[in-house]
């Protein structure tokens, strides 16, 4: 236990070090450019997600090798590669939907890489003259992708989403839209560990998670949401409630996230879903709450707007 938390304490400050990094990347450039996208559109604003953009597109390998071994126990064998290259068409996509040339052609693009994902497993099999297993790979694959690549997707989108409106009516993706959903996000998780340890008697789900609580998840959702009415509204200028609304929402499907993948891992009968963060496991590990909570806040924020 001591040295799980050495670990924590070590590798989380690097992981939370060179993630500024990207954020601060990300903002310098869309200052950079700012003004590129006026000579198309009425808005005058830079290019915005480059450093989000390259952050998934090194992790979400990783994590695609992570998901297919995991599936593996249920005999469920995703082609990587296709994952892979899907997952990252997807996010590109979602970066690419801030250009006004590209906007009309969004959803035809979408089902294109949709489409071509499956096409290419089936002509996989094709080449090597196999049928076994073919809707297994085909499943696996495309499960995979929109698990892993396809919540990404609402992270990029997120990032890069501007309103017509003008603000504070309107919504304008930020480096600070997604640093606040990692925020509620990991403080969520910060609020059901201490929350449980000081109030847990109640198990939430005893044959899933042994651990958690509903004390816990009680403390962890009213943590999200202090923390989206204290930061929310001051990061994103939202309005008091609004704030603590999003907060409770994306707290509460960020935890919902963790036992989704929890449950893939029970199906498994692995403890963490890789190695390769010590104190912290596997990319999927520090990854699920954030992906499963992108598609809700892109919701919740899509609804402010109006």
């Amino acid at each position: 236990m001591e040295q799980a938390l050495k670990n924590r304490l070590t590798y989380g400050p690097l992981m939370l070090a060179g993630l500024f990094l990207l954020l601060w990347l990300d903002h310098a450039f869309e200052l950079r450019t700012h003004g590129w996208l006026g000579k198309y559109a009425p808005e005058t604003r830079g290019v915005g997600g480059v450093g989000i953009l390259i952050l998934l597109l090194i992790i979400l390998p990783v994590a695609v090798r992570e998901l297919a071994q995991l599936f593996s126990a249920e005999n469920v064998r995703p082609y990587r590669f296709l994952t892979a290259l899907g997952s990252g068409l997807l996010v590109i996509h979602a970066f690419c939907t801030q250009f006004p040339k590209f906007q009309p052609i969004a959803a035809s693009t979408l089902a294109f890489i949709l489409v071509m994902i499956m096409i290419a497993v089936a002509l996989t099999h094709a080449i090597n003259k196999q049928t076994d297993q073919a809707i297994v790979h085909m499943a696996g694959t495309v499960l995979a992708m929109l698990y892993l690549g396809g919540l990404a997707w609402f992270i990029i989108a997120l990032r890069v989403k501007h309103s017509p409106h003008p603000a504070p009516e309107g919504f304008h993706g930020s480096t600070m839209t997604i640093l606040m959903i990692l925020l509620v996000v990991k403080f969520t998780d910060i609020g059901a560990y201490f929350g449980g340890r000081a109030l847990g008697k109640h198990k939430l789900i005893p044959w899933l998670s042994p651990g958690k609580t509903w004390e816990g998840l009680i403390c962890g959702v009213l943590t999200a949401g202090a923390v989206g009415a204290i930061c929310a509204a001051w990061m994103l200028n939202l309005h008091w409630h609004r704030a603590l609304a999003f907060g409770i929402v994306i707290g509460a499907v960020g935890q919902a996230g963790d036992l989704l993948e929890s449950m893939m891992k029970r199906d498994a009968e692995v403890k963490d879903s890789g190695k390769i963060i010590p104190g912290f496991g596997g990319i999927l590990d520090v990854i699920d709450s954030p992906l499963l909570a992108a598609p809700f806040a892109y919701l919740v924020f899509s609804l402010f707007a109006r």
